[in-house]
């Protein structure tokens, strides 16, 4: 597992600077049952490194993803965001490529299906690969075809024996996950057709550094694009980004769009060019560039226990709202527990009755707010803010407040 000497997970180089220390912690969705309570939970050690050769930021392998991904908690059709992020991505591309009842959509890390309904609806083949049997079930259930394996090389090999290939192969926020990387892309090589598109969503590394989104590393989340870093990982293995979009989901999210290096249909667009220059003006090929976020994140969190602690002696109540793997990575580092935060909620019924790993913060139905009436409510998923917001507008009848941490704390009335 953890080696004292690692290298880099894409280009082999020796890993010897790190990009931020969070110190040890749990799995970020290892969350507890009442019997789990009196049992000594593992933590891990959280630190980021930034190869210092192809500048991927990325964690040591903690953890076997088996025990990570086997049973996933997080079921994406509970977010409304996600839904009409999902509806629009595929409207946007049928209207652009042309996708009809003759293609093959292919989505890795499909979740429970909550994207692949809408190409589903619109009468398009699909097939969802996802190796959280849980999620997968939810996902069958709707008509999703799930194929229930971990996607590499093996995975994309047995698809193509079969006679499977994509026209789109997709992705969102599942890049990230996978510590096989080299594997994972040579992978979608295989896979795609020879004039199909590949399409990834995930969070853009710069826009983490600039709104100092250090919850969102944890032990689950492999590594850390940049627009060059992914560049260099896809051209390796013989596949060309022709596009790419910045996205405002997750707080900054790129969406690439790659194809064969030998399929000349659709030439570089200007986007790519011009992204991979506005990075190198940034610094992103710069080792100092990394070396500054350690220190604003030590900042954030003197602030949350200002916060915290100035709301407790004023006999505040605080309460949050969510349990996302973020959050526990945000909790955990700050070290607040259930004296501080008193419980949170969560829409997902796959959570509510359990509690945040390390903190031991009981999970309850989004209902125990109305009763309790908390003077602030934290929203951990800062991602959802307006979402959650509107959900919850309730809370101002009783002159409740609503709470971020991140970029830096902030009350909302």
């Amino acid at each position: 597992m953890q080696t004292p000497t690692p290298t880099c997970r894409f280009c082999g180089t020796m890993l010897r600077q790190t990009f931020v220390d969070l110190g040890m912690a749990p799995q970020a969705n290892d969350y507890l049952e009442q019997k789990d309570l009196q049992k000594i939970q593992p933590y891990y050690p959280l630190r980021a490194f930034v190869c210092e050769k192809c500048f991927l930021v990325q964690l040591q392998d903690c953890e076997t993803p088996e025990n990570l991904f086997t049973y996933y908690p997080y079921f994406a059709s509970y977010s409304d965001t996600m839904l009409e992020h999902s509806r629009h991505y595929v409207d946007e591309m049928i209207e652009r490529f042309g996708f009809d009842s003759h293609s093959q959509i292919v989505e890795i890390g499909s979740n429970d299906g909550y994207l692949l309904q809408y190409f589903n609806a619109k009468g398009i083949p699909v097939l969802g690969i996802d190796p959280a049997r849980n999620v997968a079930e939810a996902a069958t259930f709707k008509g999703i075809p799930t194929l229930v394996k971990f996607f590499g090389m093996g995975t994309a090999a047995e698809l193509v024996v079969e006679g499977k290939r994509a026209d789109l192969l997709l992705g969102n926020n599942v890049l990230a996950h996978t510590p096989h990387l080299n594997d994972f892309v040579r992978g979608m090589k295989l896979l795609l057709k020879r004039e199909g598109v590949i399409t990834m969503e995930f969070p853009h590394l710069l826009r983490l550094m600039e709104n100092n989104e250090f919850d969102t590393i944890y032990h689950e989340h492999y590594s850390y694009f940049s627009f060059t870093a992914v560049h260099k990982v896809f051209a390796e293995h013989g596949l060309t980004m022709f596009d790419v979009e910045q996205l405002p989901v997750h707080g900054g999210s790129l969406r690439i769009y790659a194809r064969h290096e030998e399929d000349e249909s659709r030439p570089v667009g200007t986007r790519v060019t011009e992204l991979l220059g506005s990075e190198a003006a940034e610094g992103v090929t710069r080792v100092e560039t990394y070396t500054s976020f350690a220190e604003r994140v030590k900042q954030t969190k003197h602030k949350v226990w200002e916060f915290l602690v100035e709301a407790k002696n004023k006999n505040q109540t605080i309460a949050g709202y969510g349990a996302p793997a973020k959050g526990n990575t945000l909790l955990n580092y700050c070290g607040v527990r259930s004296d501080m935060i008193e419980y949170t909620v969560d829409r997902s019924p796959h959570k509510q009755g359990r509690y945040l790993p390390g903190t031991y913060i009981p999970i309850y139905h989004p209902d125990k707010i109305m009763e309790t009436r908390p003077d602030y409510l934290l929203i951990l998923p800062w991602n959802l803010k307006d979402e959650i917001m509107e959900q919850m507008s309730g809370i101002r009848e009783w002159g409740g407040q609503f709470v971020v941490l991140i970029p830096d704390v902030e009350v909302i009335q």
